[in-house]
């Protein structure tokens, strides 16, 4: 647990706490006063997968929140800084970040900023290296389409874990076997297999306004469309929402069409290294697991 600290803030006095002792009903007021869309079981959700802290006031309101995801011992990513708007011009945003990066001990750190928070983040030290596409809308009807060479397309299993968790890691950098054991059981998923070998996955889940697609990795676009048209599929006439760092080519091409329009951009960001890098001529993370599990 990081030590208590406190901050006499204008008129506020806050201090940070453990943020696994933290209401999730708590943080989930907090998420909505800057209209972030994330539910309270997303927040436990994030509150299984990571650690952070949360500031709080005299009261014992929670005002700020900062989190992070180990991957590693060598590398985490920071994600649901959070501050009150009444606070945001005080400097309570980097007053959470020194705390956080702090508490997560020498490492590196990747993370995916707001156009709002890209310039703290710069300040400490944060470099860029891609841009993210928030795409999300009223999910269409996908157009049919043959599976591409060689491919065989079922449903995710529970007995799939590892191999998942071995593609997963060669595309995202470092294991993730924890997230995407509940992941995997909070949802839906899809794989793509050659010769009983699986070469693509896609999950999907519940999350905000209706549901997101993430991860999903594959070798190529085409497998990649594959393993995602299913859930366009289930979700159509619904809202659906995928965070992917594939700025144009026919992936990007079949989400326009399956009704995800790009709805804002983040910029990747990493501290200390760039982040961990995927297998060589190895699979892509196509869609992300959240922004701030990456």
């Amino acid at each position: 647990m990081p030590p208590i600290r406190t901050l006499v803030l204008d008129s506020f006095l806050l201090r940070t706490v453990d943020i696994a002792g933290v209401d999730p009903k708590q943080l989930h007021a907090l998420s909505v006063g800057v209209r972030w869309p994330h539910r309270v079981p997303d927040w436990r959700t994030l509150l299984a997968a990571g650690r952070g802290i949360a500031a709080v006031d005299e009261i014992g309101r929670a005002v700020g929140s900062a989190m992070w995801f180990p991957y590693s011992d060598g590398f985490a990513t920071i994600g649901m800084v959070i501050t009150s708007p009444r606070l945001q011009a005080h400097g309570a945003g980097r007053w959470l970040m020194d705390e956080v990066l702090a508490a997560a001990g020498p490492r590196a750190f990747g993370l995916n900023a707001t156009r709002e928070a890209h310039r703290l983040y710069q300040s400490l030290g944060f470099v860029d290296e891609a841009t993210l596409y928030q795409r999300q809308g009223r999910a269409l009807p996908p157009e049919d389409a043959p599976l591409p060479p060689g491919a065989t397309l079922r449903a995710a299993e529970p007995a799939d874990l590892d191999a998942l968790v071995r593609l997963d890691a060669r595309a995202f950098g470092a294991p993730r076997p924890a997230l995407l054991a509940h992941l995997l059981a909070a949802g839906a998923g899809t794989v793509l297999a050659r010769a009983g070998r699986i070469e693509a996955y896609a999950l999907r889940r519940p999350f905000g306004r209706g549901q997101v697609v993430g991860p999903l990795v594959a070798a190529c676009d085409a497998d990649a469309i594959a393993v995602g048209r299913p859930h366009v599929e289930a979700q159509a006439g619904r809202f659906l929402r995928l965070d992917t760092r594939q700025a144009d080519g026919p992936f990007a091409a079949f989400l326009a069409r399956s009704g995800l329009a790009v709805f804002d951009t983040l910029t990747t960001m990493s501290l200390g290294r760039s982040w961990p890098a995927p297998a060589p001529d190895g699979p892509v993370s196509y869609a992300l697991a959240s922004q701030a599990l990456n």
